[in-house]
């Protein structure tokens, strides 16, 4: 957020844990940040361990499913610009799309 600040750049906050995002919503999200589900997943989360999901990488319903359940999976945070989101790790990621 401090780039965005140092950048004079308006933002919202969406805090998806307390609100999880619909699948719908993920698969919208997915398709900005122009990667699959398994590409913004937490895979080192426990719950990633626990739901056995190293198995299902592939099926993009299952991961979306899973991130709708348990928000905590998906990699933050994630900056979205109108058409385009980014993955907002390192910090210099948010300068692609502001």
């Amino acid at each position: 957020m401090q780039i965005l600040d140092e950048n004079n750049k308006d933002y919202q906050i969406i805090e998806y844990l307390k609100n999880p995002l619909t699948i719908k919503e993920l698969k919208v999200l997915g398709g900005k940040l122009k990667l699959r589900p398994s590409e913004f997943i937490r895979k080192g989360e426990q719950i990633f361990k626990d739901l056995n999901l190293l198995n299902k990488l592939n099926d993009d319903n299952e991961l979306y499913q899973k991130i709708s359940e348990h928000p905590k999976l998906m990699e933050r945070p994630i900056i979205v610009n109108g058409k385009d989101a980014i993955i907002g790790r390192p910090p210099e990621n948010l300068l692609k799309v502001i």
